[in-house]
């Protein structure tokens, strides 16, 4: 029988809730129940019913101030009679629009494959077991577990929460977490005052509860809203806003020299007609038609990059400001280390025990004086402390196709494989005491505690983990190896958590304490005292190998890694001194903890974090402190992170870097960076990518503006002197367009240059073409004038045809720029340093627009088309001769400025 869908849920006891669903709050749906109600209602998934259609995209290409000018050119020249000029000038108009539109076509795609790729999950019961499962495929009646961090899945009823809080801030405009419980509510109950639903699209931010899904897809409240808006973002980074700008202040330069143009025509006797088609030339000349296009295939180019190097952009404004990046500010855990937690050392009733094996395969052995502890009962302590691990935890390891992982936190997890190398049965030991209650892990205590029920007496017991800060000081007891009461020696335990901890080890301490039957639930009230010490476990996360080089890399790129943990201070640092983040260990002046934090004003904060490049034992606050104090001192900062509690400081970063394997939904969300792997390594290869996505847009820019300056003054000078324009506007756009989509954007292909990681961040602040760049371009740009110049009316003068000595000028700027490409392969350094064949698509370009320019010289309809002629081979020597002379005075004010400066 199908489950049925209910009208307000919200006002339903739970009762008729589960009367309704036909479902058990323990055991779940069963798999008839799920394929009958997916068939039913489908996947819960929202479908977009209103987007922007592929019309509207494709005239939103025309919306460009640059392009207004060639369609107004375009309009006039065809009113004049010149169908050929008008032709091609529509023609560039519609190949830039096809062009922009094919590209953002293929955003709206990526985003949408992006949100696909980010694929949330959900934690739910199905036959009596517990699952974790895509969130789209959750369904009607499915009952749903949720703790802190999670993203509610589908909209649903809560039937049983303990201290649970949402955030739900995007849904009804509630700024603080609503706290939610299991009392039905009146009908009427507008949105924000159902305190008893979850909503799909919010986040847990605390306490943990279970709930039944009573909408899915575009029935929940949030698929609602989503059809009605649109699905694409306008991205726009910081370069492209300069872009516009500069695309703004070319037009009024444009308008001007094109109104300068006429006047002066018609003031020397020029007729309208003339001096109109010379404004006509003047403006297309100097629009430089391929920026937009190139601009957007270059970012897409690095974002392709970043995703094959397991970096998924999730912001566009992230592929630029990476470029930039001062400081790096990361997690230990996962990140720049393996994620692979493994016991090394027990202690327990005073003696010490080497766990042997590694990771998470339940490979080992636990060892005392190089002996194998074949019974872990000869020690009261050991035995339950093994067994505190295994019950205080919410993971599993399983195995899948021949690998072992964790599925829920690695620490637990590496708790778990511990015990099963001491002979513990982890099913067994569950079945045999069966959890009651449960308070899960808050960064705020520092500690998960669990009520079990001891099925072998008649009694509870309460087992907690935590840090040793956090689990000491409220014990009254320690057990001995034979189960008596002694006392908790603080200073020893102290000292053994001291010692493991400069070994690079993460120590957690475990207690218990007996109960009686009666009790039920418990609190934080139940464990402030009387606890029993059990022992220590101490595990280490190794440091990635790659990861060292990556953070000597980021050093020498000039960037500053600063390790922020929650972990024990000896711990941190000590993995901070094998990355090479500190270069001493006992140094503590290197090292700054949350307590430290919390005293200093904000003030004195921003002056000692240029100092420090360890945080530990931090809390939420702290972080989001600590990146804004960071910020105040001028740098641009990368954040990693992976919970809850990293969302605050990821937003505030200047680049939030969310985990992509490990982290909970809402960082994920929050970030503009995902890391496919949570590996450090993939933050200093993003790095690297956005140095070179933005070194290769300079370099277009660098190589496009010579020729539209160059043509631009060639049609000035003509005008000036009165004589013939030694270039057509249909010749011009023949130029712009082929040589920027066959040579310029091949530039986007360019690999990064050897030495893009060794040199300082840079300033975002700087402006886009730097002095040196504006004097290379006016010496490009003059060449190409007076080269064009002087040959056209030499050869005109000499009795070439006015066909043929355009050829000739048109030529050369087309030579000259393929000269010139070479040069901006590298702004500072010759391409030989870069290899001449490092660049395949850079080449097929190049023979690509030699054959286009012999096509455009010899071929009979052409040259009807754009008004060529045919020139003699002497002629093709010294155009080639041109642009080798461009190059080589390029290379010398290369190696002029490397000495100057």
């Amino acid at each position: 029988m199908n489950t049925k869908k209910i009208a307000s849920p919200h006002s339903k006891s739970i009762d008729e809730i589960i009367q309704t669903f036909s479902v058990d709050t323990t055991h779940g749906l069963t798999t008839e129940q799920v394929t009958a109600n997916q068939q039913q209602y489908g996947k819960n998934i929202i479908v977009h019913k209103k987007k922007v259609s592929q019309l509207v995209i494709f005239l939103q290409q025309f919306n460009q101030p640059l392009v207004y000018i060639l369609l107004l050119a375009g309009v006039i020249t065809a009113i004049l009679g010149e169908w050929v000029d008008s032709s091609v000038i529509m023609g560039v108009v519609l190949v830039n629009a096809i062009i922009g539109y094919v590209q953002e076509s293929k955003a709206i795609k990526a985003i949408e494959s992006l949100s696909k790729s980010v694929e949330s999950f959900a934690t739910v019961v199905r036959n009596s077991t517990r699952q974790v499962i895509s969130s789209s495929e959750v369904t009607i009646g499915d009952v749903v577990l949720l703790q802190s961090g999670d993203k509610i899945p589908a909209d649903v009823r809560f039937v049983e929460v303990k201290e649970l809080q949402v955030e739900e801030s995007a849904l009804t405009g509630e700024s603080v977490p609503v706290q939610k419980s299991t009392v039905a509510l009146d009908e009427h109950s507008v949105l924000g005052e159902r305190t008893n639903m979850g909503f799909s699209g919010t986040y847990v931010t605390y306490g943990i509860g279970r709930a039944i899904v009573t909408s899915i897809g575009n029935d929940t409240e949030i698929g609602k809203i989503n059809t009605m808006i649109s699905e694409a973002d306008i991205l726009q980074t910081p370069l492209t806003k300069q872009i516009q700008q500069f695309s703004a202040f070319l037009l009024y330069i444009i308008l001007g020299l094109a109104a300068v143009t006429v006047v002066v025509g018609l003031i020397r006797g020029e007729t309208f007609v003339e001096m109109f088609m010379a404004a006509v030339a003047l403006s297309v000349g100097a629009i430089p038609e391929g920026l937009p296009a190139a601009v957007t295939i270059t970012l897409a180019i690095g974002v392709s990059k970043m995703a094959k190097r397991n970096a998924i952009v999730r912001k566009l404004p992230a592929v630029e400001t990476l470029g930039s990046v001062t400081v790096i500010c990361s997690d230990k855990t996962g990140t720049l280390t393996q994620n692979q937690m493994t016991v090394e050392k027990i202690f327990a009733a005073k003696i010490e025990y080497d766990v042997t094996g590694s990771g998470y395969a339940p490979n080992g052995t636990i060892k005392v004086d190089n002996r194998k502890v074949t019974d872990v009962n000869e020690n009261f302590s050991l035995k339950n402390t093994l067994l505190a691990g295994t019950l205080c935890s919410t993971a599993r390891v399983v195995e899948k196709e021949g690998m072992w992982a964790v599925e829920g936190d690695p620490t637990e997890g590496a708790l778990l494989v511990s015990s099963k190398k001491g002979g513990f049965d982890v099913d067994t030991a569950i079945h045999q005491y069966p959890l009651i209650d449960s308070i899960p892990f808050e960064s705020e205590y520092q500690y998960m505690a669990t009520l079990h029920k001891n099925t072998t007496e008649n009694t509870n017991i309460i087992f907690i983990k935590g840090s040793v800060e956090s689990i000491v000081d409220r014990c009254s007891y320690s057990s001995s190896i034979h189960n008596e009461s002694i006392d908790p020696s603080e200073q020893l335990l102290y000292t053994k958590a001291n010692e493991y901890a400069l070994q690079g080890l993460r120590v957690l301490a475990f207690a218990m304490k007996v109960v009686p039957a009666e009790k039920t639930e418990i609190t934080h009230e139940d464990l402030v005292d009387d606890l029993v010490f059990l022992g220590l476990q101490a595990m280490i996360d190794p440091p990635r190998d790659e990861a060292i080089e990556s953070v000597a890399r980021c050093q020498r790129a000039g960037i500053t890694v600063k390790m922020i943990t929650g972990d024990h201070v000896k711990t941190a640092v000590s993995i901070a001194k094998k990355l090479g983040i500190v270069d001493t260990i006992e140094d503590d002046s290197l090292v700054l903890n949350g307590k430290e934090i919390t005293k200093l004003t904000d003030e004195e904060l921003v002056h000692v974090v240029q100092k420090i490049s360890v945080f530990a034992r931090v809390s939420p606050e702290d972080k989001l402190r600590l990146v804004k104090a960071i910020q105040e001192n001028n740098n641009v900062v990368a954040m990693t992170g992976d919970g809850v509690n990293d969302a605050p400081s990821l937003r505030q970063a200047n680049i939030g870097i969310a985990m992509g394997l490990t982290g909970t939904d809402l960082a994920k969300e929050t970030a503009d960076m995902l890391l496919t792997d949570d590996n450090f390594f993939t933050i200093q290869a993003a790095v690297e990518e956005g140095r070179g996505v933005y070194d290769n847009l300079i370099k277009f820019i660098a190589w496009t503006l010579p020729t539209n300056f160059g043509e631009g003054l060639v049609l000035i000078f003509a005008i000036i002197l009165g004589v013939t324009l030694p270039i057509l506007p249909v010749q011009i756009l023949w130029i712009n367009m082929t040589t920027a989509v066959l040579m310029g954007l091949m530039l986007a292909f360019e690999p990064k240059e050897p030495g893009v990681m060794d040199r300082k961040p840079r300033d975002p602040k700087l402006p886009i073409l730097t002095k040196q760049l504006i004097g290379r371009i006016v010496i490009v740009s003059m060449m190409l004038c007076i080269a064009s110049f002087v040959y056209f009316f030499v050869a005109y003068h000499y009795g070439r045809t006015v066909e043929e000595a355009r050829t000739l000028a048109v030529n050369i700027f087309v030579m000259g720029e393929l000269f010139y490409l070479f040069n901006c392969r590298s702004l500072d350094v010759s391409m030989f340093k870069l290899g001449l064949f490092t660049n395949i698509p850079l080449w097929i370009g190049v023979g690509a627009m030699t054959i286009l320019q012999l096509l455009f010289t010899y071929l009979p309809w052409m040259n009807k088309a754009f008004h060529s002629a045919p020139i003699t081979g002497l002629d093709w020597l010294i155009i080639t001769g041109i642009g080798v002379v461009i190059y080589i005075v390029i290379e010398l004010e290369k190696k002029i400025r490397a000495k100057l400066s």
